[in-house]
Order: C-alpha cells, then structure tokens, then sequence
C-alpha cells in the first residue's frame, strides 16, 4: 500500500534572543510528511539546522493539513509533482 505525501502547516514562535532579554518571534511553515508528527520533526530538523536552534527554543502551537490546492509555494509544489526516486 503506497501512502500519500500531505503538506501539513506548522505554526509556532521561536527564540531569537538568548540573552537577559529573551525575544520569541511566530512562524508559519509549510513542509511535506506522511504523518503530522513527521511534519513536526521537519520543523525541527529545519529550524535547528538553518538557525542553529534547540528544541527547547522552538514552541510548536498548531499544525494543520493543508488541501494541495491552497499551496502556493512553488519549491513545494515541484517537490509534490515527484513521483519516485531513482536509484543509480
């Protein structure tokens, strides 16, 4: 049984100040998963990575499923289009 790609929105705030002062900032990101709990974990994966972020400092609030037709972004419609992967 092949299982179907979704596209889940992530909502949340992260940290951005690690100081006396601590300053958390909303996000919103659309990211690709079979399931909601692997759409968390991409969040994670993306934010820690591209901000050198810890889990700690990023606070999940809501992710939603999103319909394909709602999805504007064009890098993340290319990636639906992809039916399999090829192996060399």
């Amino acid at each position: 049984m092949a299982s179907e790609i979704k596209v889940y929105l992530v909502k949340g705030k992260m940290m951005v100040a690690h100081d006396k002062f601590p300053t958390w900032s909303k996000f919103e990101i659309y990211v690709r998963g079979m399931k909601k709990e692997h759409a968390i974990e991409r969040v994670y994966s993306e934010l820690g990575s591209r901000h050198k972020m810890k889990r700690e400092h990023i606070k999940i609030e809501s992710v939603e499923e999103i319909p394909l037709e709602y999805v504007s972004d064009p890098s993340l419609l290319k990636l639906l289009e992809i039916n399999g992967v090829v192996k060399h």
